[in-house]
Order: structure tokens, then sequence, then C-alpha cells
């Protein structure tokens, strides 16, 4: 009796065990090279070493959050980019050296996020036209819309009350000295698109999507929809991402290029699956800082930037075998 006792709990114990959360192993990396870092630069701990890393990983960081809507969901946003730089250089043309200005140019920033979402969405529900076609469109437009605007060379500057959420920090914070804006920028932006895919109905039906359209569209899940909100979301992510780069950098008429591959690689670093179904925004968001700590450390070796580029290239061809490994594992099953 008291060994069939003593077995039950042995097994619910394996049981408990086996029902523990899993830890993406993302963290795991992130954690070994911020070690390397360390090593590499020992002013790395100190407070302004690694605050001024979270601080040129905010963009990216936010970025990844709404790209992960559009990875979920069996798509990809190759426009978020261009928006990026379509939104610093609009703001240093509407605002035209007023400080004035800022925040109604933020919004009309913001309303010209919502509308190329929207677009996006619509082209790819309604039209059937594969998000690859139709967001690289979207990317040659608004490069060309960002040029014409400004004759390709934007005039003006960004003002202060602009560059206050990109470059500003608050000051005497115990223990870590300062905190940047874009920080807290970060942390407001990622809690929001957690709770949205992670708490609510729309994640649930976001994965859906992702894993297996027709299913979810026989489920009730309201797909055109749903595909709309994830690009909506994608882009008003790459607008604010625009605004803390145009702090960081000022104007530039190339301040997003890349950004969009930038984003994809850190969802797949971050966990997400290309070909949809899976994907988690605080692993995004890792994937992003992991994907600076990679470009921070090589940097600190003295390996130039198209290095950067090779290992990006590599990290992503990986991500797309695998995925297309396992979808045809999953599928043989």
């Amino acid at each position: 009796m008291i060994q069939e006792t003593v077995g039950s709990a042995k097994t619910r114990g394996v049981a408990s065990i086996g029902r523990l959360p899993k830890i993406n192993p993302v963290f795991f990396v992130l954690a070994a090279l911020l070690v390397a870092i360390t090593f590499s630069n020992p002013n790395f701990i100190e407070p302004t070493g690694y605050m001024n890393f979270l601080k040129r990983a905010a963009p990216l960081a936010i970025l990844a959050a709404g790209q992960i809507y559009v990875i979920v969901s069996g798509g990809f946003d190759l426009s978020a980019g261009s928006l990026i730089t379509l939104t610093v250089v609009g703001s240093s043309m509407l605002l035209d050296n007023s400080a004035d200005a800022t925040w109604w140019v933020i919004a009309v920033m913001y309303a010209v996020g919502l509308a190329v979402g929207v677009v996006n969405g619509l082209v790819v529900s309604y039209l059937r036209v594969p998000s690859l076609i139709a967001t690289l469109g979207m990317m040659i437009t608004l490069n060309g819309a960002a040029f014409m605007w400004s004759s390709g060379s934007p005039r003006g500057y960004l003002p202060e009350t602009f560059r206050f959420f990109g470059r500003a920090s608050l000051q005497g914070i115990p223990l870590i000295q300062f905190l940047p804006v874009a920080l807290l920028v970060l942390l407001v932006v990622g809690f929001v698109f957690f709770w949205l895919m992670h708490r609510t109905n729309l994640g649930r039906m976001l994965h859906a999507l992702g894993d297996n359209p027709r299913a979810a569209q026989m489920s009730g899940v309201p797909i055109e929809r749903v595909r709309i909100i994830a690009f909506v979301a994608s882009s008003l992510s790459a607008v604010t991402a625009g605004i803390l780069l145009g702090g960081f950098a000022g104007v530039s008429t190339d301040v997003g290029v890349g950004y969009e591959l930038q984003a994809i690689t850190a969802c797949v670093i971050g966990g997400a699956q290309l070909l949809g179904g899976r994907g988690s925004v605080p692993a995004s968001i890792a994937g992003a800082l992991t994907l600076t700590a990679i470009f921070t450390l090589l940097n600190f070796i003295g390996l130039p930037k198209p290095t950067r580029d090779v290992v990006q290239g590599l990290i992503l061809i990986a991500a797309v075998v695998l995925a297309t490994y396992r979808r045809n594992r999953a599928g043989g099953t």
C-alpha cells in the first residue's frame, strides 16, 4: 500500500515536472552574448553601457513586436523599413523647424501608418496578393514618396520636442542612474502588444489563421479582419520606431533601410515560424536584443559591417530551412 502511494506520488511529480513552462532558448543565447560583450568590454556592465545598449535596441525591438503579428498570421511586412524612413522625412518636412507642431505631426504620422497597414491588409486579404509582393510594392511606393517629398534632401531639422522620445533620459534614477525615454516607450508598446497577442482572443485567432487558414475560417475566425489588424500593428510599430530613430540620428533618407529584414530576423531568433502559427511578443523582443547584441559583439571584436549582413543572412536561411523541415515533418506524421 505504501509502495503504491509512493509510486503514485512519483508519477504525479514527474507529470508536474513535465508541465513546467519551457524557457525559450533565445533568453539563454541573449544571456551568453551579454556575458561575451562584458568580457570584450568590461564597461558594458556600467549603467551607461547597458542602458545605451537598450536604448539602441529599442526601435528594432518595437518593430519586431509589431512584425510578429504579421508573421504569426502567416505573412511578412517588407514595408516597415520604408515607413520608418517616411516617418522621419515626413516629420521633418511637416514640422518645418517649428517645435509647436510636434504633436499634430506625430498624429499625422500615426494616421499615415494606420492607412499603410489597412491598405496592406486589404490587398493581401481581398485581392489575394501574397504578402511578400504586396508589401514589397508598398515598400517601393513609400520610398519613392519620401524621395519625392524631400527631393532627396529633406529640409529643416527635428526639434528637441520631437527628438525627446529617442534622445532624452530621466536622470537621478536609483541604482541605474538614468532611464532612457526610448526604453520606457519600448516597455509600454511591448506590454500592449503582449496583452493583445497573449491575453485576448485576437492572439488565438492570429495563431489559428497562421497555422491553418482554411480551418480557421471554418471555425468562424474573421480572417480578413484579423489580417488587417496584424498589418496595422506592424505599421504602427514602424511609425513608433521611426520617431525614436529620428530622435537618435536626425533626418536621413535611408534611416529605415534594412530594418524590415532585421525585424524578421529578430522574430526568427525568438522562435517564430516563418510559415505562420507560432511566435510570441516577449521572444521577438528578446530576439531583437539578441540581434543587437550580436552586432555589438562583432563591432567590439572589430569585424566590419558586411560581416553583420552575412550573419543576418545565414540566420534567415537557417530559419527558412528549419521552418520548412518542421512543417514537412508535421505533415508527414
